[in-house]
């Protein structure tokens, strides 16, 4: 008798100290009750991982990655800048990420996804918040392939809707299509995802002020 293991639902909390991005995402996860959505700050969230906005260099010098490193303590910053390193060369693209242990028990990782090549940068104009979104959930797949189970709930912020400049409804549909596709298609690589999300989206305004369901490839879809 074959026996077949179902993976257990992820937990996924939005949370924002901004109330109007809380605003739009109740908007944009309207037909999504899975998602819970919280006003308040993600330091104060109990989840297995935490997903932080970063940059390429993983430099936790602004925003929400400042408030983790100060939360969690400088050994952080090493992690991830050691998991950029040994990875990708030193330079994390934006449609990556990165899973490392806290050093924690609450969270037990940190997810860092960049939304900006560099810190403080305007990407109000990118579909950045979408590539960013999506590898933060494929991240969450990755190490639960490693170990499944690791990760059964995760939180997240308004990605680039502080620090980023964009604006919280087109911060919010954008992070509806990265959740989205990761219900909807597992990856093999972070390049898949990235050639799936910009050939859908590419050609639409880099505003899209309406939802957008990103078409996952043929293969490899979820059982």
């Amino acid at each position: 008798m074959t026996v077949k293991h179902v993976r257990p639902p992820l937990k996924v909390v939005l949370v924002d100290v901004n109330p109007q991005v809380v605003q739009e995402w109740l908007a944009a996860f309207a037909d999504t009750p899975e998602v819970e959505i919280r006003k308040g700050s993600l330091l104060d969230q109990h989840a297995d991982a935490w997903v932080s906005p970063t940059n390429a260099r993983g430099r936790m010098d602004g925003g929400v990655d400042a408030a983790i490193k100060r939360h969690l303590g400088a050994g952080i910053q090493l992690r991830v800048q050691r998991a950029i390193r040994d990875r990708f060369g030193g330079s994390l693209p934006v449609g990556s990420a990165v899973c490392v242990p806290s050093g924690a028990t609450n969270p037990r990782f940190l997810i860092s996804t960049p939304t900006m090549v560099a810190s403080a940068q305007d990407v109000s104009q990118t579909l950045n918040v979408a590539l960013a979104c999506a590898a933060a959930f494929q991240a969450v797949h990755m190490q639960n392939e490693r170990e499944p189970g690791s990760i059964r709930s995760v939180a997240l912020v308004g990605m680039g809707a502080a620090t980023g400049q964009v604006p919280p409804r087109v911060c919010a549909n954008l992070m509806w299509s990265g959740y989205t596709l990761f219900h909807d298609h597992t990856f093999g690589d972070y390049d898949e995802l990235r050639a799936t999300v910009q050939g859908q989206l590419d050609d639409l305004d880099n505003e899209p002020q309406e939802r957008v369901r990103i078409k996952p490839p043929a293969t490899r879809t979820r059982a």
